[in-house]
């Protein structure tokens, strides 16, 4: 038996603040899934990402309580250019997202900036830099 990797999940405090949060970014969550339990969307290659509210794995798992404290994990989304990274972060902020790092030239050749989900979850936005 193989196993392979195939979805990245993620517990919410609010489906409708996060589906619309990652639909900004292009994930393609069915009509319906503001109010759902739990939503999927397909990503490129067949990875899924998918979506928990709180009470939903409260029901799976009585006594379960999130984690205090920030995000421990993060997901990162490739941007074809450096513009991209700078326009991408600034249209997030603007719509009232928490910035965690402003667009930086990384040492290692990217442009990259954080931005936080709903539930403070790190979204890294990158894109190489140019030869």
């Amino acid at each position: 038996m193989t196993a392979r990797f195939d979805a990245v999940g993620l517990i919410v405090s609010g489906m409708a603040a996060s589906v619309t949060f990652y639909r900004r970014l292009g994930f393609a969550f069915p009509e319906g899934s503001e109010t759902a339990p739990h939503a999927e969307a397909g990503l490129p290659g067949g990875i899924r990402l998918l979506l928990d509210t709180e009470d939903t794995v409260r029901s799976f798992h009585p006594g379960w309580r999130p984690p205090a404290g920030g995000g421990r994990h993060s997901l990162a989304l490739r941007c074809d250019t450096p513009q991209e990274v700078d326009a991408l972060y600034e249209e997030l902020t603007g719509a009232g997202y928490r910035g965690e790092l402003k667009p930086w030239d990384a040492v290692w050749g990217q442009r990259y900036a954080v931005v936080n989900d709903p539930d403070g979850n790190g979204v890294d936005l990158f894109a190489p830099l140019p030869q």
